[in-house]
């Protein structure tokens, strides 16, 4: 069995490991996880992860998670180009940096966003109240300034004239609060111009293929209440 990528395009990490997978022309089969039905929580999938998250690679008898080392060892095993995580010491380390940085700050910041104004009360059935949604959206805010002030500056991307892994991530955490109705871009005209480089380095088509769950997010159907029980916990740890 060749190489297989449990995914479900709502999440950020797994739109990442998508897109990369499929813009360097990485074969593999994918393996859908319904995040919203709980397939994520079965037996099944533990067996691929016992994490129980998604995205998770299986290659052969090997398993692994976690969307940074799935990406790293994709970027390891084949022939991708040298500007996704560069062979200069200096260049790899700035990759490195963001990947670090964005777990905590940017990745939560965009995940709140899209929970508090969207998920929660369309999903889940459950009102957010003003104060904390007002809160999650200046954070959010916050958090996308540093982005650009401290990261993009005036480069071409992240970390440099060239795309990297760094761009990818970040960019697929930016879709989260926009697929909320969020308008991140909006009065940030150097993140938008990126964002625009990183759309056409990715090519159009393959980045509104993977973005397309997510930019209907707001259509979701109410879980089902077998589900809610089991996902409710969950989601509130995964968002604190």
């Amino acid at each position: 069995m060749g190489l297989e990528l449990y995914l479900d395009l709502l999440s950020q990490p797994c739109r990442a490991v998508y897109i990369f997978a499929k813009k360097n022309r990485i074969p593999f089969e994918l393996r859908p996880v319904d995040l919203l039905k709980g397939q994520h929580l079965s037996d099944a999938f533990a067996q691929v992860n016992p994490l129980k998250k998604v995205p998770a690679l299986k290659d052969g008898d090997f398993t692994l998670a976690e969307s940074v080392a799935i990406l790293l060892y994709l970027t390891h095993k084949y022939k991708v180009p040298d500007h996704w995580y560069p062979q200069d010491v200096q260049a790899c380390a700035l990759v490195d940096e963001y990947l670090a940085w964005q777990h905590t700050t940017l990745r939560r910041s965009c995940l709140r966003a899209l929970w508090h104004k969207v998920m929660f009360p369309i999903f889940l059935g459950e009102p957010v109240s003003p104060e904390i949604l007002a809160a999650t959206l200046a954070e959010l805010d916050v958090t996308v300034q540093l982005l650009e002030d401290n990261f993009l500056q005036n480069k071409a991307f992240l970390t440099g004239p060239h795309i990297s892994l760094a761009d990818l991530v970040a960019i697929t955490e930016l879709m989260h609060p926009v697929g909320a109705g969020c308008q991140v871009f909006e009065g940030r005209p150097k993140l938008a111009a990126r964002h625009q480089r990183v759309e056409a380095a990715v090519g159009e088509d393959l980045f509104q293929e993977a973005h397309e769950v997510i930019l209907k997010a707001k259509d979701s159907p109410p879980a089902d209440p077998t589900i809610k029980q089991k996902l409710m916990p969950l989601v509130l740890a995964m968002i604190q």
